[in-house]
């Protein structure tokens, strides 16, 4: 029993191991942090700050046992769901609940970047994974997901006090960072919300899984759920802009990695290198 018990303990930490992806991720990071004049050292206090409060909470909780479950509800159904804010958000899951119900959405695995997850409750859609660095969710959202993979930044310290009993008491809290990665912290890679879904889950995945992205729109609009206080969609500011065209170039690079068969949904084209389709070729694809 107890070398059963030392096998799964050391497959729990080949997967920590597995998902961070710091070293192949880090000059791309410097070069983010640079273009946007980023503190690095303000990036190791927040991560230092989320790694405390990971650390005071319950000694059951361990990060091995939780990236364990993830991965287990990653991989249960064959198609997974990437919500995004951008404008298409709405139209696109309005469309699809119009013909096909409720109901059809629990046949995948709902994945939300951040203020999505907030248009998505509103709809009673489930959602099996918020990817948020708290900016754009409020506590409703964070005790609706079965996780919550909360990411700590420079300027999002303030966010993490303000979450930090949420944080203590949701069992299936997983804690990201985008300098190098902590015992309790990993580091995904990836620079949005949108796109470190792709980077978290990319050694997750079964082959033959499909993924489908609604709502990620890397236009120059941003959509209304990107933000607590966006009443509407609205042009996206010059640093937004440029947040937006290095999500596009860090997607095309994490699909190199990625076997699945991935599609945009009804999403305008920005990119050669995705594959585009409409609400009803999605339907049918599914129907299929």
């Amino acid at each position: 029993m107890r070398l059963k018990s030392d096998n799964l303990n050391d497959m729990a930490l080949k997967l920590r191991k597995k998902l961070n992806f710091y070293n192949e991720f880090k000059d791309v990071y410097f070069e983010i942090i640079n273009d946007f004049k980023f503190d690095y050292h303000k990036d190791c206090k927040a991560r230092d700050y989320l790694s405390g409060i990971l650390a005071k909470k319950n000694h059951l909780w361990k990060i091995e046992n939780i990236l364990k479950s993830f991965k287990k509800l990653v991989v249960s159904k064959p198609v997974i769901l990437i919500y995004g804010c951008g404008p298409s958000l709405e139209v696109t899951v309005d469309i699809i609940l119009n013909q096909k119900g409720r109901n059809f959405f629990n046949t995948f695995i709902n994945l939300a970047a951040d203020g999505a997850s907030v248009f998505l409750r509103e709809k009673n859609i489930g959602i099996d994974g918020i990817f948020t660095d708290l900016d754009g969710i409020t506590k409703k959202e964070f005790n609706y997901s079965n996780f919550n993979i909360v990411h700590a930044h420079g300027d999002n310290i303030e966010m993490l006090k303000h979450f930090e009993k949420d944080i203590l008491n949701f069992e299936n809290v997983i804690g990201t960072t985008q300098v190098e990665p902590l015992k309790n912290i990993i580091n995904p890679g990836g620079f949005t919300d949108g796109d470190r879904i792709l980077f978290f889950i990319h050694k997750l995945l079964n082959p033959s899984q499909m993924i489908f992205l609604i709502g990620m729109d890397f236009q120059n609009k941003v959509g209304k759920y990107s933000k607590l206080d966006i009443m509407n969609d609205q042009e996206a500011n010059l640093i937004k802009k440029k947040k937006l065209r290095y999500a596009v170039e860090l997607i095309e690079w994490i699909k190199t990695k990625i076997p699945n068969e991935m599609f945009f949904i009804n999403s305008e084209i920005v990119s050669d290198k995705y594959k585009y389709i409409t609400i009803q070729e999605f339907i049918e694809m599914i129907n299929s």
